[in-house]
């Protein structure tokens, strides 16, 4: 069992592997382990809520992908 998976039940918790993969990707990947996640994309720093919800997933994301325009 990895460390990312919780003691009583052995249900992933965190997906260190999805670090640096697009947020398509990471969603694909999580959702391959955890299909019941509500996932969250936000910037990093982020303010967040500290209710605890088993099906919430959040994923940071802080990289610029493309070039800001004016229009």
């Amino acid at each position: 069992m990895s460390s990312t998976a919780a003691a009583a039940g052995g249900a992933k918790t965190s997906w260190p592997e999805v670090v640096g993969l697009s947020v398509g990707e990471a969603k694909k990947a999580i959702l391959k382990d955890k299909p019941d996640a509500d996932i969250v994309v936000l910037p990093v720093g982020s303010i967040v809520t500290a209710d605890y919800r088993p099906d919430r997933v959040r994923i940071f994301v802080d990289t610029v992908a493309q070039t800001p325009q004016v229009g």
